[in-house]
């Protein structure tokens, strides 16, 4: 097994007054050349935006969108014709493709909205361009795992377009859970704390610690306390 690990306070910080953003790989003006990517896991963007303020209308391509909604409700528009509004148990996807522009807001004007944005890249490029929501059933991964995204239409949650795996779990204090790798000659885990705390093996992970695995067949997690955990399952080379 290979790993490396992130503690939440190491990731890059981006204070725009009206955005809050914590990133976990290279961002904007955050540069850090060991810090790029975890395989095609490009983006990990843990970001608090104020009441009534957002991203204005910008472009993307050939890249794979995921947001996260943990609090409050984020507001999307698009030039493929999409307004819709995502919030805590959503989860959205959009594959840039060919090109799309969008924009994305605080659809509240009392409380702020947080949520993760993160990029993988594709394998296909120059493809239609196409956005996608899914409600869930937060209780179906109390203590088990959810899966929230993978590379299959008619799979559980949405499908991008890599062959990549994400599951959410909420584990109470005590239990715990494996996981076993879908491609373990190809793929790694990223695994991301989203609250409370957990160990894989003797590495003990807090609240935003981010942990990666690769050239491992399965792994087990152990709540040393309520815990919610983003777990990623990505292709470790680029060009796929």
């Amino acid at each position: 097994m290979k790993s490396i690990l992130h503690k939440a306070a190491t990731r890059g910080n981006a204070d725009h007054g009206w955005l809050q953003s914590k990133h976990t790989f290279s961002f904007a003006n955050y540069y850090n050349p060991d810090r790029m990517n975890f395989g095609v896991l490009r983006v990990l963007n843990d970001d608090s935006v104020s009441e009534n303020k957002g991203f204005g209308t910008h472009p993307h391509r050939d890249m794979e969108i995921i947001s996260i909604p943990l609090e409050g409700d984020l507001k999307h528009m698009d030039n493929m014709g999409n307004s819709t509004v995502i919030k805590s148990g959503d989860v959205q996807v959009m594959s840039a493709g060919t090109g799309v522009m969008h924009s994305e807001y605080n659809n509240s004007a009392e409380n702020p909205v947080k949520f993760l944005q993160i990029w993988v890249l594709p394998n296909k490029k120059d493809v239609t361009p196409r956005y996608d929501q899914i409600t869930l059933d937060v209780s179906d991964r109390e203590n088990k795992l959810q899966q929230i995204i993978s590379p299959n239409p008619n799979d559980a949650g949405v499908w991008i377009h890599q062959d990549a795996w994400f599951f959410m779990t909420k584990l109470h204090q005590g239990k715990n859970i494996s996981y076993t790798l879908k491609k373990p000659k190809k793929n790694g885990v990223y695994v991301f704390v989203l609250s409370g705390s957990a160990q894989i093996n003797s590495q003990e992970l807090d609240e935003r610690d981010g942990f990666g695995l690769w050239d491992i067949d399965t792994f087990n997690i152990s709540a040393t306390s309520d815990t919610e955990i983003l777990l990623m399952e990505v292709p470790m080379e680029l060009n796929n």
